[in-house]
């Protein structure tokens, strides 16, 4: 590990462990006892349902990297891509953010294609995962009953709108790369030259590996078929949160503890829970997690009102369903191909300043 990530890594493991224990500093009362009886009293059905839920997402995602590769290799097979996608997640969850560039690397290896060009489409497909996921946000907060329910339903049509902005400065933003983007690529290089570490270079290297990316949309076809395959693949995910919190009131009876059947979480109400998540996995430590259980506990307990035990319970099985589940099958995936996802992870990097130096070179 060199010194950026170390300190990285540090800096994140600082902020959690200050979050965690102002969490917990407010549960003077939490009962691990009452914590072990609801985890061990989960239905296995939602949590098997919920887990398929998520390999078929990664399926989707797989055909969606399919259709961006459409203009360059219109014979890349769907089933080939699931691999490095399964694996490359895998070198995410155990990794972290040091693991997010297998994928793209193992594709352009398998497609035989320049690591940058996959570096493209994998920045694109950020756009594509957050407008697919508002778009779902949007119709809950702002068309649905259920959101309107709860007592704090002012914090979803907040939130929607905040992601609406967001997602129109992401389009915006597109169509200004997409039009200019060699000309603001020159323009950032000139502004920011006198900077340490080459800023302008690599910020204008980004800018023109993300035009490339978008020049792999190349039809309003094409462009449909990645927002229906981005809403349908987060329909998926809304769906297994859904039956993780379904799993914690399945098997009520008249003689289960009362606190055992408070989780029964309306499938529009689930969204909140996802932005949550979403917004806890910008500060992770590898293989760990910590933000993302830390941010969903905190709404369960805070905005749905479910006890601490509860919530602590529910916030670590979604992280383990949605994030951690892929290991197994990624590992397999990974030993079959005889593939050391530490040694991805350290050649994809080493690939991505190959790249920038080559480019800074021509």
């Amino acid at each position: 590990m060199d010194k950026k990530r170390a300190l990285l890594t540090g800096i994140a493991f600082t902020v959690l462990m200050a979050l965690v224990y102002m969490q917990f500093r407010t549960w003077t009362n939490f009962d691990w006892h009452t914590f072990l009886r609801q985890t061990k009293n989960v239905s296995e059905f939602h949590i098997l349902h919920g887990i398929a839920l998520i390999y078929i997402a990664y399926v989707l995602r797989a055909v969606r990297w399919k259709i961006f590769l459409q203009p360059v290799r219109p014979d890349a097979s769907t089933i080939k891509l699931i691999a490095p996608t399964m694996i490359g997640f895998t070198g995410l969850a155990l990794l972290g953010r040091p693991g997010e560039l297998i994928r793209p690397y193992l594709i352009a290896k398998q497609e035989k294609l320049p690591f940058s060009s996959q570096l493209a489409v994998w920045a694109v497909e950020r756009i594509f995962d957050v407008g697919g996921f508002t778009f779902l946000f949007v119709l809950a907060a702002f068309f649905a009953k259920a959101p309107r329910r709860l007592e704090h339903h002012n914090v979803f049509e907040y939130v929607g709108g905040i992601l609406t902005l967001i997602v129109i400065g992401l389009t915006l933003g597109a169509i200004a790369v997409h039009r200019w983007g060699e000309a603001l690529a020159k323009w950032v290089e000139r502004r920011f030259a006198h900077l340490a570490a080459n800023l302008g270079h690599r910020v204008a290297l980004r800018i023109r590996e993300f035009r490339s990316g978008l020049n792999t949309v190349r039809s309003k076809t094409s462009l449909l078929l990645l927002i229906g395959v981005s809403v349908l693949m987060w329909a998926m995910i809304a769906v297994a949160y859904k039956e993780v919190t379904y799993a914690y009131g399945a098997s009520c009876n008249p003689l289960a503890p009362s606190e055992v059947c408070k989780l029964k979480i309306p499938q529009t109400q689930v969204f909140l829970l996802m932005a949550s998540s979403m917004v806890g996995s910008l500060i992770q430590l590898p293989g760990v997690g910590g933000g993302s259980q830390l941010a969903t506990i905190s709404v369960l307990n805070h905005v749905f009102d479910v006890p601490p035990e509860l919530a602590a319970s529910c916030g670590i099985m979604l992280w383990l369903v949605t994030f951690v589940a892929v290991i197994p099958v990624g590992l397999l995936l990974a030993h079959r191909e005889r593939l050391s996802l530490r040694k991805l992870s350290e050649e994809s990097h080493q690939a991505e300043a190959a790249t920038a130096a080559a480019d800074s070179a021509a």
